[in-house]
């Protein structure tokens, strides 16, 4: 079950999505949401700031007052989207869980909570050391014009071993009720299966999807998948997509759009590849385009 789920509060407007994203899942799960703000440690980013310009010390006072000013915002902001988000939703707002009679009592909707927790530092360091002990992370879109920085997202998925929900552009209405699975037979395409099982079990409807690629003609994988994932949950379902003149990319996507589907399952990649596989190729044009929830994992 996915009961535990941290994400990182940025103190941004895009927050919004990353937010939506994530009460989304709770509902289905009766989850706890932690929502983590790290303010930058100013002195410490000074210091090295001076140390890298031998001899730049002038104005470092006031650069100092600036950040502390922008910081300040960012907490404040991040804190108020929080409380607003609970005050709205009628989040119970606690740090320990209930007693275990409470748990079993009520719809799972009803079971929602959340906590605040505020740390001092490197965002992509204290992401990686509550997302250990999670069930799960959500996380925003990698990128230019707002949203989680790179270095945030690829901690969130590479340090943590726990899997990394990635919001979409919006607001999402639901989270797994039409699960999609880019399938390939591949260790890191299973390991997001496995990831991904909590929301399989619950799914409205699975759907295996492959593209067919000459190298591997006799490919019979998603077969295995589909039988084995037919003992969880009785509508599974697979197809076969033909790379046509557009990219495996945009097939993808179209699939998953077609089938309605509320959630994306993919594989993550290794250390050694990470930047030019995950953010620089395939799965990078997924979530620059993707208008649904991914799930990685690795």
């Amino acid at each position: 079950m996915t009961k535990y789920i941290v994400l990182p509060s940025t103190g941004r407007e895009t927050d919004a999505p990353v937010f939506a994203t994530a009460l989304a899942v709770a509902r289905r799960f009766g989850s706890h949401l932690v929502f983590l703000h790290v303010r930058p440690d100013v002195r410490q980013e000074i210091a090295a700031l001076a140390a890298s310009e031998v001899g730049a010390v002038s104005g470092i006072g006031d650069t100092m007052e600036r950040m502390e000013q922008d910081a300040d915002k960012r907490e404040h902001l991040a804190e108020r989207l929080w409380r607003e988000l609970c005050r709205r939703e009628q989040i119970a707002v606690r740090d320990t869980p209930p007693v275990a009679s409470a748990l079993a009592d009520g719809p799972l909707a009803d079971r929602i909570s959340a906590e605040w927790v505020g740390e001092v530092g490197i965002d992509a360091a204290w992401v990686a050391e509550y997302g250990r002990a999670a069930d799960l992370v959500v996380a925003g879109r990698a990128g230019s014009g707002g949203g989680i920085a790179l270095d945030v997202l690829e901690a969130a998925l590479m340090d943590t071993g726990r899997p990394v929900l990635i919001a979409p552009p919006a607001a999402p209405a639901s989270v797994g009720r039409i699960v999609t699975i880019a399938w390939k037979d591949t260790r890191e395409a299973a390991v997001a299966v496995s990831a991904a099982l909590p929301f399989i079990d619950k799914a409205e409807r699975v759907i295996v999807l492959t593209i067919d690629e000459d190298e591997e003609p006799d490919d019979r994988s998603s077969e295995r998948l589909q039988r084995a994932l037919s003992w969880r949950t009785s509508n599974v379902l697979m197809h076969r997509l033909l790379r046509g003149r557009g990219s495996a990319v945009e097939a993808l996507l179209t699939a998953a759009t077609r089938a309605e589907s509320d959630l994306l399952v993919m594989g993550g990649y290794g250390h050694t590849r990470l930047r030019e596989a995950m953010f620089g190729g395939f799965t990078r044009h997924v979530l620059e385009r993707a208008e649904l929830p991914v799930l990685i994992a690795h």
